[in-house]
C-alpha cells in the first residue's frame, strides 16, 4: 500500500481568463518549477481538470506541510495565479505493474 496526496488547485485572483494557460504570466518560470518538482519525484502526475480551471497533482510527500511549503515557492503562486483549493491524502490500494 501507497500513500499520496491529491492536490487540487484552482485559478487565482491574477489569472487573465481571456488568455489560455501557456499564455499566462510567468509561464516559462512555472513551467521549469513544475518539471522539477517532477523531475525530483514530488509531484507524480498532474495536469488541467477539463475546463473547470482547476488542476489535479498527485504529490508523492511526508506531510501537508511539505507540500503547502513547496507550492508557495511556485512562481504562479507567488503571483496568485494559482491557489490551493484541497489536500487530501490518497491511500493507493490499485496499481499498474506495466
Amino acid at each position: 500500500m501507497r500513500t499520496l496526496f491529491t492536490v487540487t488547485r484552482t485559478r487565482g485572483r491574477s489569472w487573465d481568463a481571456t488568455q489560455p494557460m501557456r499564455s499566462q504570466k510567468q509561464w516559462t518560470e512555472y513551467a521549469a518549477f513544475m518539471d522539477q518538482l517532477a523531475a525530483d519525484a514530488f509531484v507524480i502526475l498532474g495536469g488541467p481538470i477539463a475546463d473547470s480551471g482547476d488542476v489535479l497533482l498527485i504529490i508523492d510527500a511526508p506531510n501537508e506541510d511539505e507540500i503547502r511549503d513547496t507550492l508557495s515557492r511556485d512562481p504562479w503562486s507567488q503571483q496568485g495565479l494559482l491557489n490551493i483549493r484541497q489536500i487530501q491524502r490518497w491511500t493507493v490500494l490499485l496499481e499498474s505493474k506495466r
